[in-house]
């Protein structure tokens, strides 16, 4: 059993800053990677960042410069730092995390993928 759980989320005005933390604990044998989603009312859960193992990273167009996503290999930790935080940036924010571990078995590994619950992210204006 794998959990995920994120923290970090509030009520910030425009051009303020958050950071966001995510955990994941449980039966691990490794993490590919790591990622932040969001979703706003009334529409479809995007991709907001995510970093894999060797520390690549990708971006959103809309966050790029001003959000950054790093990892603590030895905490199965994500962060996102929000920058220059816009009030089209609020939505509840999901940590989703693509884990290797045992398989059914028990004798083996698979490779697993878990959402957080999600952290809400508002910014005013």
């Amino acid at each position: 059993q794998v959990h995920v759980v994120e923290s970090g989320g509030g009520l910030v005005q425009a051009g303020g800053s958050l950071r966001l933390s995510c955990t994941a604990s449980g039966s691990i044998f490794s993490i590919n990677a790591m990622g932040w989603y969001r979703q706003a009312p009334g529409k479809q859960r995007e991709l907001v960042a995510g970093i894999r193992s060797g520390d690549s990273t990708n971006y959103a167009d809309s966050v790029s410069g001003r959000f950054t996503i790093s990892r603590d290999n030895a905490k199965n930790t994500v962060y996102l730092q929000m920058n220059s935080l816009k009030p089209e940036d609020t939505a509840v924010y999901y940590c989703n995390a693509e884990i290797q571990g045992p398989d059914s078995s028990g004798s083996g590994r698979y490779t697993y993928r878990y959402w957080g619950r999600g952290t809400q992210v508002t910014v005013s204006s």
